[in-house]
């Protein structure tokens, strides 16, 4: 179980605290540790506004995630200053991982020291790493750790005040909405083909599902399924943020509650049909109907047909969120940047 007991050198020149700081790694935490966590989350949105932790992670630290993933805790004056999640599930890809400072602690070189600890948690494998917003600060903190820009993930949005088009759907597909407890397994199914070279929504299992049921934002009258001869040949999965039930989400959150285009897919035998422009427009009125004035989306930076359709839909580039790889033996440098801010998913 790593463990650093010794105090970085602080790069913005103030005395070090009295505490030393001490990483330790869960294989699973405790309700006092996961409530310390999400207090920490809490504080890092609000200063600066932007969430720090991947709805997947939040999820982990709600419920309990798989066993295999790792949590490391960095704790500083009896409090949990840092917090670093490694998630090893990927056979093809490696481990990624994602981390958070309190900001009352920053400014200390805490941030590569955890970040330190999380690359020797992920051993010989190369180590993935998310930064949200594309900050100069989480760029500095990565390079200083040998990480290297190796994608990215658009977040784009749009007015849903605006024109939007009536969904013209396929002969033959009627639509309907989700029903619990009868297309769980229908969907799951549907969404490993639909994104079978997708590296994480391709991955996600019943108990992803599962878990997202639980969550106070799920809403199945905003999941939307197109079937044809009754079998399921697409979907168009939306959210709803900005409500007290979205606290500790805080990515997209803003003064108003604003409406996300959370998962849209379609059987790999109906692309081209137009069917995933249809659902597209299907959830947007709702999310309109639902009296939200925005609505966001996330798409890879690589994905350019996707973007095409989402630009024809009115969206524009808002932010991007990085990732960085880091492969093993990559020279590190020897001074921590001056950073407020860390990578994180």
């Amino acid at each position: 179980m790593p463990r650093s007991d010794r105090q970085e050198p602080d790069p913005a020149g103030t005395a070090p605290a009295a505490g030393a700081p001490e990483i330790s790694t869960r294989e699973r935490l405790s309700e006092t540790e996961s409530a310390g966590v999400l207090a920490l989350v809490r504080a890092a949105a609000e200063e600066d506004g932007v969430g720090p932790l991947s709805e997947h992670v939040l999820l982990h630290l709600r419920y309990g995630g798989d066993p295999r993933a790792r949590d490391l805790l960095l704790v500083r004056d009896g409090e949990v200053a840092g917090y670093a999640h490694l998630d090893p599930t990927d056979p093809v890809e490696g481990p990624s991982g994602e981390l958070v400072i309190h900001p009352a602690h920053r400014r200390r070189g805490l941030g590569l020291s955890l970040l330190r600890a999380l690359a020797a948690e992920a051993g010989d494998r190369p180590l993935r790493l998310w930064a949200h917003g594309d900050l100069p600060a989480a760029t500095r903190l990565a390079a200083a750790a040998g990480f290297e820009r190796v994608r990215a993930l658009w977040q784009m949005r749009r007015s849903l005040q605006s024109r939007l088009d009536r969904p013209q759907i396929p002969d033959g597909v009627a639509v309907r909405t989700f029903v619990v407890g009868q297309d769980e397994d229908e969907w799951t199914d549907l969404n490993a083909r639909a994104f079978a070279r997708h590296p994480e929504q391709g991955a996600w299992t019943r108990e992803d599902l599962d878990l997202r049921e639980r969550e106070p934002w799920f809403d199945p009258d905003g999941f939307f399924l197109a079937e044809r001869g009754g079998k399921v040949v697409g979907f168009h999965w939306t959210k709803i943020h900005g409500s007290p039930a979205a606290a500790g989400d805080a990515r997209a959150r803003g003064p108003e509650p604003i409406g996300e285009v959370y998962v849209v897919g379609v059987a790999p035998g109906e692309r081209g049909s137009g069917l995933g422009r249809a659902l597209t427009l299907v959830g947007l009125r709702y999310l309109r109907d639902r009296g939200l004035l925005q609505v966001m989306l996330y798409v890879d930076e690589a994905n350019t047909p996707a973007i095409r359709l989402y630009e024809s839909l009115g969206f524009t580039h808002w932010d991007t969120d990085v990732m960085f790889g880091l492969t093993p033996g990559q020279p590190e440098q020897t001074e921590a940047p001056a950073a407020g801010r860390t990578p994180r998913t």
